[in-house]
């Protein structure tokens, strides 16, 4: 059949659907086309016409108008406009207005803010060194004291090498993203502290969350893995996998099973990151942490990290492990920066 016969036959068959069509059918139709064609050409709001008002009307709108407050309405008494100021050191004991109290709130387990030879060393480094806002390394440069407390702090532990960071919080933070990136795998404590969770999202790695201390938990998520890079051996030889843990949760005040992680860690092949922040200084006959306490050699974990700011009663972190691991730190710059001298 010639084209122009089918389409004359395809018009034909289109009128007789239209005659053979309900008439409510065909007015509805008309009125849903009147209505849109109304929508498209009806005149639209300007919002360029302005309503023009005479001073009386604007004098009656700025009567009637009742501005918020700024701020809700506070009672005199309220503790934060009558705060408890506290006196003299913050230490085991703490002045607070006429009142000798307990220190509860406090990380200096070991009473180092109040022990008279870390006072002493103290000033001696204000007299040498000054005092003053503490800046990446890269910056401000290197002074002898940073490289003498990263020699005993590796030396203490055990370890080839340290490394130094001028805030504790910025320790872990910095070392989680300094070698997990986007595309790494890190299996995680649902309880690990927030330091730590601003680490994982700077890394922007792919995060497996297991549940707090749960071994079953973690194996289920390290068996899925591996089935996933059975699936794609390609992709599996550029992902790296870590496993990082607490040695003691500040969230929950538990200890790490340590022992049965490394075991994990060897059997899936993945790397151990642990942090010692809580642990260094309490856990351990000598105070080196969780490793020590458990009996555990140190070259079972690729990277430990601590902060100087609990039991040590200081200011700043370290890292520590092998040269290897630690002069990818001291190259990468991520985060790291200067101790405080008083340390």
């Amino acid at each position: 059949m010639p084209q122009d016969a089918e389409v004359k036959w395809e018009l034909y068959e289109m009128f007789q659907a239209f005659l053979q069509a309900p008439v409510y059918h065909l007015v509805f139709e008309g009125l849903l086309m009147v209505w849109v064609m109304w929508l498209i050409f009806r005149k639209s709001y300007n919002p360029r016409e302005k309503t023009t008002l005479t001073e009386k009307e604007k004098e009656e709108l700025i009567a009637e108008w009742t501005p918020e407050p700024l701020v809700p309405e506070v009672r005199d008494d309220h503790p934060a406009l009558n705060p408890r100021i506290v006196s003299g050191k913050l230490g085991k004991y703490v002045k607070v207005g006429e009142f000798h109290c307990l220190n509860a709130a406090t990380h200096n387990y070991l009473g180092m803010i109040e022990n008279p030879k870390v006072e002493e060393a103290s000033i001696k480094a204000l007299r040498k060194y000054g005092v003053g806002s503490c800046g990446p390394r890269g910056f401000y440069g290197t002074i002898d004291v940073h490289l003498d407390l990263e020699s005993r702090l590796a030396k203490f532990l055990s370890v080839e090498e340290a490394v130094l960071y001028s805030y504790g919080f910025a320790t872990i933070a910095s070392v989680i993203p300094a070698y997990s990136k986007r595309g790494d795998v890190i299996f995680v404590d649902k309880g690990v502290h927030f330091a730590i969770q601003k680490g994982l999202q700077a890394s922007r790695s792919d995060i497996r969350y297991f549940n707090h201390n749960d071994l079953a938990d973690l194996e289920r998520l390290l068996k899925i893995q591996e089935a996933e890079d059975l699936k794609n051996p390609k992709k599996a030889k550029v992902t790296r996998r870590f496993l990082i843990v607490e040695g003691i949760y500040v969230n929950y005040g538990d200890i790490c099973p340590l022992r049965e992680m490394i075991e994990l860690k060897n059997k899936y092949k993945v790397r151990l990151f642990i942090d010692e922040t809580v642990s260094f200084g309490v856990l351990g006959a000598s105070g080196k942490g969780v490793m020590e306490h458990l009996d555990i050699p140190t070259e079972e974990a690729d990277l430990v990290a601590a902060s100087l700011e609990y039991s040590f009663g200081s200011n700043g972190g370290f890292s520590c492990g092998t040269s290897y691991v630690v002069d990818h730190q001291r190259l990468s710059e991520i985060g790291r920066a200067s101790c405080r001298e008083r340390v």
